[in-house]
């Protein structure tokens, strides 16, 4: 049974990668409906409907996977480092919406997302030493941060 505590954890770990999300969606709304349907889109660009849904179950699991290193009662320095560095990619996550659609440059976007997904295998492989549930369900994240990065280099190569 699970304590009141580890329900309060898991809720807030969750709302927490779904508050960066929605501070994302900030920016990118500001362009997704302008700006980004004017380039030139690879045939492979998904509709745009299935960015909220695909995005909201990454945060999800991205929520989850910090709730079970975070819940853990060891791991000491490395748990702790783990953290660390998932909140520094949480706000890179942030940063590429802004660069992308914010300031609307795809080279920059291009840069940020790089950064971006070497954070990502950093949590990734990090955590297979201590807690391979919190890898497997970043797994999804890696996969999309790839296709998105492909896309954001295929838009930057079709508009310069």
């Amino acid at each position: 049974m699970h304590s009141s505590r580890q329900i309060t954890l898991l809720l807030a770990s969750i709302l927490l990668c779904n508050f960066a999300g929605l501070l994302g969606s900030y920016f990118t709304a500001m362009s997704v409906e302008t700006w980004y349907l004017t380039l030139n889109q690879p045939d492979f660009t998904p509709p745009s409907w299935i960015f909220a849904p695909v995005w909201t179950a990454l945060y999800t699991m991205m929520g989850i996977a910090l709730y079970l290193v975070w819940s853990r009662l060891m791991g000491g320095r490395r748990r702790l480092r783990w953290i660390i560095i998932f909140f520094v990619h949480l706000a890179l996550n942030v940063l590429w919406s802004y660069l992308f659609f914010g300031r609307r440059d795809l080279l920059l976007g291009l840069v940020g997302i790089g950064v971006l997904w070497l954070s990502i295998v950093w949590l990734l492989v990090s955590a297979i030493r201590f807690e391979k549930r919190a890898s497997l369900l970043l797994l999804p994240y890696l996969g999309w941060v790839s296709f998105a990065a492909y896309l954001n280099y295929t838009l930057w190569e079709l508009n310069t």
